[in-house]
């Protein structure tokens, strides 16, 4: 069973975190910005467009990074990890799409530091969803919910780019 929040408009909750991460690209032309497969590589590319930015986005899937990767296997979608800018230095947003337990964000700074050793990391996400098993905390986010564990709340893009959020009971 899928339906839709209201209060999950993903085009209005992109709008907000847009407007929260615009006063770091304005002070800072050493930012970069990185989106973690697959919803966070999405909003990355949208916000490198829309600040103008000079770097690419980065794109980082955390398959191998992750702690329960020998419990669960390699996902059938891996995509490849692509840097196309000097970590070293850089003042770098990370990007996801639903903030929840840490886990992941967790294994895309692991990650992260194989390329480089970056300046600052900051974390953004269109939805916090509570349920933190790590001590991570987004600086920029546009919508904090709370979900039960069996849940699941889901970023999908268009053909047209346009993002919208599914909300997945088990």
């Amino acid at each position: 069973m899928s339906n839709v929040s209201p209060t999950l408009n993903a085009e209005a909750l992109y709008q907000q975190l847009l407007k929260q991460i615009k006063p770091q690209a304005v002070a800072n032309d050493n930012l970069a910005i990185i989106g973690i497969y697959s919803g966070g590589a999405w909003i990355a590319e949208r916000l490198v467009n829309d600040l103008g930015l000079k770097n690419k986005p980065g794109l980082i899937d955390v398959s191998f990074y992750r702690d329960d990767y020998a419990a669960k296997g390699l996902h059938a979608d891996v995509k490849p990890t692509h840097i196309p800018f000097e970590v070293d230095g850089a003042h770098i947003i990370l990007v996801d799409d639903v903030l929840y337990t840490g886990r992941t964000t967790r294994a895309a700074i692991n990650e992260l530091f194989d390329y480089g050793r970056p300046t600052r990391v900051m974390l953004a996400a269109l939805v916090d969803r509570g349920g933190r098993e790590l001590p991570i905390a987004a600086d920029f986010v546009a919508h904090v919910a709370s979900f039960e564990p069996a849940v699941s709340v889901n970023l999908q893009r268009a053909d047209d780019g346009t993002l919208s959020f599914s909300i997945d009971h088990a």
